[in-house]
């Protein structure tokens, strides 16, 4: 899965909390100065060439969707990271975290009890 640009990631953040959209009404979304028309339209487009978009023909006009869920998106992300910067381990993500005190050894415990309690159910 391709890393998105910030400009494909605000699309796409878009779709999952508003549409299916039109680009008139992705619009909305944006914060002044809102971007052109055209300039939403092309990211919509290459988005959807990726197989992050579908649409729907209503006329001469494109109601477009996600194509993948938020969820999935955020778990292939983070595969990749890890795989790209981690030699695909978890245990080295984890050992970064605590080195780097992102996350407390008290939650990493708790973590881990979850964990177990998630296996014995």
């Amino acid at each position: 899965m391709k890393k998105l640009s910030p400009k494909e990631e605000q699309v796409m953040e878009i779709l999952w909390d508003h549409g299916p959209l039109f680009v008139r009404e992705m619009l909305e979304y944006y914060e002044e100065p809102r971007p052109h028309f055209n300039t939403v339209s092309t990211v919509v487009r290459m988005l959807e060439e990726e197989g992050y978009v579908n649409h729907k023909t209503f006329g001469r006009n494109h109601q477009y969707e996600a194509a993948i869920s938020r969820d999935k998106f955020k778990k292939k992300t983070l595969k990749g990271v890890i795989k790209k910067y981690f030699d695909n381990s978890c245990l080295r993500v984890v050992s970064t975290l605590v080195k780097e005190e992102e996350i407390s050894l008290d939650e990493l415990k708790e973590l881990i009890r979850e964990v177990e309690e998630g296996k014995k159910q």
